[in-house]
């Protein structure tokens, strides 16, 4: 795990793979809150393709971290793969709030997977 910068020097990228859970959570936490640093807009794209699982407990610090980039005229998108980490944001209600992406680049255009496949389908 760890941000890094990406397409312009406003957008960081948080990375996390393998299991994500009680024991895990605290490093994304953090990556979370060293990507949001500063006093400036913040766009954070979560990219969770490498996670093998994930539980609930990821949700209280994706739900801060996209809080505060809202609140600082930005936003939060995360890129994942169906159908773990779907299934996570399904069951707590929060699929509008965190629509998947399914990749970096396609959050940063806020191209949202469904739209992404029905326009390569058309």
């Amino acid at each position: 795990m760890g941000p890094y910068s990406g397409l312009l020097d406003e957008l960081r990228v948080v990375t996390a793979g393998g299991e994500l859970d009680l024991t895990t959570v605290p490093a994304l936490a953090r990556d979370l809150a060293d990507a949001r640093r500063g006093s400036g807009r913040a766009f954070i794209v979560v990219d969770l393709r490498g996670v093998t699982f994930m539980d609930g407990s990821v949700l209280g610090p994706l739900c801060a971290a996209r809080r505060d980039c809202l609140g600082r005229r930005g936003w939060l998108r995360v890129v994942h793969h169906p159908p773990g980490v779907s299934l996570v944001f399904r069951a707590a209600g929060l699929q509008d709030c965190f629509p998947r992406y399914a990749s970096p680049q396609d959050a940063w255009l806020d191209i949202p997977a469904d739209r992404a496949a029905a326009d390569r389908g058309t």
